[in-house]
C-alpha cells in the first residue's frame, strides 16, 4: 500500500501581486500553518529535461536574510548532489564556492 503526503504553500498577494504573507503546511512534518518568508521550489520535469522553478520572497524580507537563504541553499546543493551522485570531487569545488561566497558576503561560520 502506498502512502500520500502533501505540503501545501499559502501566498497572500498584494494588490500588485506581490507577496506580502507565506506560510506552508506539511502535516506529516508536524507542520501547520508556519510563516515563511521565502520559497525557493525547483521541481524537475522529466519530459521537457528541464528544472522548474518558484521563486517567492515576502516584500519584508530583509536583504541579509536572503543571503543567508541563498547561501543555506547552495550549501544545502552541494550536499544533495554529492548524495545523488557521489562526485566528492565537484562537490568539494562547489563547497570551495560556498565558502568565497559566504566569506565575500561576511555571513559568519559559513552556515547559517
Amino acid at each position: 500500500m502506498s502512502k500520500k503526503s502533501d505540503i501545501v504553500l499559502g501566498i497572500e498577494l498584494d494588490e500588485n501581486n506581490v507577496p506580502e504573507k507565506l506560510a506552508w503546511t506539511a502535516s506529516d512534518g508536524g507542520i501547520n500553518n508556519e510563516e515563511a518568508k521565502a520559497y525557493l521550489l525547483s521541481v524537475w520535469d522529466s519530459n521537457a529535461k528541464e528544472t522548474l522553478r518558484i521563486d517567492l520572497w515576502t516584500k519584508d524580507m530583509p536583504v541579509d536574510e536572503m543571503k543567508q537563504l541563498i547561501h543555506q541553499t547552495l550549501v544545502g546543493l552541494t550536499d544533495t548532489y554529492l548524495r545523488a551522485t557521489a562526485d566528492e570531487l565537484m562537490a568539494d569545488t562547489m563547497r570551495q564556492f560556498t565558502d568565497y561566497f559566504a566569506e565575500k558576503l561576511n555571513l559568519k561560520g559559513g552556515v547559517n
